[in-house]
């Protein structure tokens, strides 16, 4: 809070333009360069959202004849950025190089880039990223990493995915992160070779029409990450805690998939939906669990069908619980939660402290039928 209420004093409460203007200070500079640094890539650029961030790196880095091959499950942001690029795009099943690796294969030359997440944000899973980076290279792919979920947790010190995976500094890899996750603020940025940080300075119309991040959001992302670097312990101790909230989880709940995640913790419980169905409110509280429901459309009710996304190999379904880790929390505040969930949420059932923000079950906005899927959430339907 100091680092933001500094910056205020010192620059304004706002960059008064964009970033080709005036929307750029020299606390914009520090935080591109340290950000850079602290990732091990060789440049950054800022913008006012992790959302924009993704549409910048889409729509600059691919065009008409490139060809982009996307995560089935990858976050809104990309796929809006997919839309916007005016690529041919080939949504490929989650997690699967092997479905990477022919869509490559079929394409009949140009440009070709390949776009995952690094953590999952509603599964909770990891990429498998030395593997997408193989078949990438095979084929004169180009790799982007959204890395929103793995900065600060993931690897060394929390210095992110693409470190974690030996990919820091890659001339063919790019990743976006977002500066509201375990930097605490607001804000985004795309990390890269230099001349791809160049390009985008130049080309990108959210870089360029947008007006630049507030100086207090710089600020604060910038003390941050400068105490995340000094104390590297903080991203091994939220491992830790959403290590042992997943175990505790899978043990009361018997979830076969609350133990898989990676980086953000437990996800998935079983009849989570179902619990909504029978009287469970977003944004209420029963039971000690408070639940602010992220809904496919704000101003339909949660209902099953609309609360469940289908696994596309087997054909089930299932609820989640979104539960924030934070290196901050006590030990006995990760008491494995008591209960059964036997097919939902009974009103006797205390998963964790109430304080705690919890979505159950997370939404990822998937539209039934074919359709469009709704503005806002996350989306996994097509892309066309």
């Amino acid at each position: 809070m100091r680092s933001a209420t500094d910056a205020v004093l010192r620059w304004g409460g706002g960059a008064t333009g964009s970033c080709l203007v005036t929307g750029t200070t020299e606390l914009h500079t520090e935080l591109e360069e340290e950000l850079a640094a602290f990732c091990g890539a060789e440049a950054a650029l800022v913008f006012s959202s992790g959302y924009t961030a993704n549409l910048a790196a889409l729509t600059a880095l691919a065009g008409p004849g490139t060809l982009i091959v996307c995560d089935a499950y990858n976050h809104a942001s990309l796929i809006d950025g997919c839309r916007l690029s005016r690529a041919k795009v080939t949504q490929v099943p989650h997690r699967e190089p092997g479905a990477v690796r022919s869509a490559l294969a079929e394409h009949s030359g140009g440009r070709a880039l390949v776009v995952t997440d690094s953590v999952f944000s509603v599964d909770g899973d990891a990429a498998p990223l030395p593997e997408l980076v193989e078949v990438c290279r095979a084929h004169g792919a180009g790799l982007l990493v959204d890395d929103a979920h793995g900065l600060g947790v993931v690897g060394d010190g929390g210095t992110g995915a693409l470190v974690a995976a030996g990919l820091a500094g890659a001339p063919d890899v790019v990743a976006t992160v977002t500066l509201s996750k375990s930097l605490g603020s607001q804000g985004g940025e795309v990390l890269g070779p230099r001349r791809v940080i160049r390009h985008l300075a130049e080309t990108a119309r959210t870089f360029i029409f947008d007006t630049g991040l507030a100086p207090a959001s710089v600020g604060a992302a910038l003390g941050a990450l400068r105490l995340l670097r000094e104390e590297p312990e903080r991203a091994t101790r939220a491992r830790e805690v959403a290590q042992r909230l997943s175990t505790g989880l899978a043990a009361a709940a018997g979830s076969e998939h609350a133990g898989r995640a990676r980086g953000i913790g437990p996800r998935a419980l079983p009849g989570g939906s179902s619990g909504l169905g029978r009287g469970l409110p977003g944004g209420g509280s029963r039971g000690g669990l408070l639940p602010p429901t992220i809904r496919a459309r704000p101003h339909l009710p949660a209902t099953p069908h609309r609360t469940r996304r289908p696994y596309r190999r087997t054909g089930r379904t299932r609820g989640g619980a979104d539960l924030p880790m934070r290196p901050t929390l006590r030990h006995e505040e990760l008491t494995p939660p008591v209960g059964h969930v036997p097919g939902g949420v009974s009103s006797s059932t205390r998963l964790v402290p109430k304080r705690w923000a919890v979505a159950l079950p997370q939404l990822d906005g998937l539209a039934r039928g074919g359709r469009v899927p709704p503005p806002g959430g996350h989306c996994s339907g097509p892309l066309r």
